[in-house]
């Protein structure tokens, strides 16, 4: 059955049933954004229990952001050429067997193996849920299903070290992977049941191994440079970060001659869609900022058990579960673009916030902030998404949810990785001048203020939108597969 006739199959069938193939697709939405963070609010306790340094520790968190990198943007194609409901029902069923793999591992060495596993099953998740999307509903109804979408990846984001925390306090760390299995059996079945039967929907070829390894090479360098030891600037992590630059040139080239390539340059030369990727990326970055840092911030800076901290941390998935419907429909009504540029400017007083209130007003200075933060994050990723999706041809939806989610995932590594060593640089008593908890606090005062530089960055990349060129793109043609 043609792709066509498959969508219009989906729009005659009942409402109600509609509407469960949308819950399919927001529980596999849901589910790979929480563990990207669950990990978070755990990791000085499995530092302890795994006897484990904070650096290794912390690779339960990049084992897991560097498959999903790798790997996202090949799954969009992959979805596009095998037919994306088969491919998302194989993702789930991969994402599911490697969560209980996590929450069997015996040792650090097989959990990190297993996140991996987990990694490439959340990377077909992630790609083909927003990519579906187009084939189940309407395109009147694309801007508040994104907005759904949206709000289930800000949720799953940010409720992660919240969950985690008070999963750790009254079960064990093995919960926290442990309850993906039932979540997991639950969307596949909806998925198996409510999604439309799809068939392949362009024509198969070559997987693009070359650029595959060469991402992974680069990813990884980029990451071991700003997890090994305590010194950035010591020669094997310049080394690092020669090997990720070379090895992200190199890329380039390779995808520029490669037949069936990650992305397709023609996409990217799209402005419009060149700004959303790179919104998208500051923008996680600066999101997974929030999310190593906090945890911290509330246990260290401000001595709260473990209970108390991931109650702290629930205020920020409370925030975006009401926001995300909202925001949505005000996607819908007022449009992608200005709502885009909104979502951003709130991040950027949000973060400044964050960087001032708590040295003032503690935990309250510390929950007024987060809940603008993450009350303008699920405004931006409703707007974003639709603005990146609403315009592309069906053939290509998967391919560029895909580049979306790419996107996303360098700036969630980023996050982690880049501004958790800025933090760590932050704290060092002999720069902060202080010990303890004081330390922690000015650590965080340095970490948030380049994460509110970095959102003007983001304002100063979505003020170029001109309306000359809206008016351009509404006439220019898809670009071809």
């Amino acid at each position: 059955m043609p792709l066509s006739e498959s969508n219009t199959a989906f729009r005659e069938i009942p409402a109600s049933r509609a509407r469960w193939a949308l819950a399919s697709l927001s529980l596999a939405m849901l589910m790979p954004s929480l563990d990207t963070s669950i990990a978070n609010a755990a990791l000085p306790s499995l530092a302890r229990t795994l006897e484990a340094s904070f650096a290794q520790v912390q690779w339960i968190v990049l084992a897991y952001l560097l498959a999903i990198t790798t790997l996202i943007a090949s799954a969009g194609r992959l979805g596009d050429q095998l037919g994306r409901r088969r491919v998302l029902l194989g993702g789930i069923a991969l994402f599911t067997l490697a969560s209980l793999c996590c929450g069997l591992a015996p040792g650090l060495g097989w959990l990190l193996a297993a996140r991996a596993l987990q990694g490439l099953g959340a990377a077909v998740m992630l790609a083909l849920s927003m990519a579906l999307v187009g084939d189940a509903l309407p395109k009147a109804r694309t801007g508040a299903a994104m907005g759904w979408l949206g709000s289930m990846s800000a949720l799953g984001t940010t409720l992660g070290p919240a969950l985690g925390g008070l999963i750790l306090a009254g079960l064990g760390w093995r919960w926290m992977f442990l309850v993906n299995v039932p979540l997991g059996l639950l969307a596949l079945l909806l998925a198996w049941r409510c999604l439309p039967a799809d068939r392949p929907v362009a024509s198969a070829s070559a997987f693009d191994v070359p650029g595959t390894v060469l991402l992974a090479l680069s990813l990884g360098a980029y990451a071991l440079a700003l997890t090994l030891g305590e010194r950035v600037l010591a020669p094997l992590n310049l080394g690092l970060l020669a090997v990720g630059v070379a090895g992200g040139v190199l890329l380039v080239r390779v995808e520029r001659r490669a037949a069936a390539p990650l992305f397709q340059p023609a996409l990217l030369r799209r402005p419009q869609l060149r700004r959303s990727l790179w919104l998208s990326l500051l923008v996680s970055t600066v999101i997974m900022t929030t999310l190593v840092v906090g945890p911290f911030y509330l246990s260290r800076g401000l001595g709260l058990d473990t209970l108390a901290v991931g109650l702290s941390l629930s205020l920020g998935p409370l925030v975006a579960t009401l926001c995300g419907a909202p925001a949505g429909r005000l996607v819908d009504r007022y449009g992608a673009r200005p709502l885009s540029r909104l979502g951003v400017l709130g991040l950027c007083g949000g973060l400044s916030l964050l960087a001032l209130l708590p040295l003032s007003l503690g935990l309250v200075g510390y929950l007024l902030a987060l809940a603008l933060v993450t009350a303008s994050y699920a405004l931006f990723q409703a707007a974003n998404n639709s603005l990146v999706m609403l315009d592309v041809a069906p053939q290509q939806r998967g391919l560029t949810a895909g580049l979306l989610s790419l996107s996303r995932n360098l700036g969630l590594i980023s996050g982690a990785a880049a501004m958790g060593a800025l933090f760590a640089w932050g704290s060092r008593p002999q720069v902060a001048g202080r010990d303890g908890a004081e330390a922690v606090a000015s650590g965080m005062h340095w970490t948030f203020g380049v994460a509110a530089l970095l959102m003007l960055l983001a304002l100063l990349i979505a003020g170029r939108d001109r309306s000359s060129e809206e008016a351009g793109a509404a006439g220019r043609p898809a670009c071809p597969d």
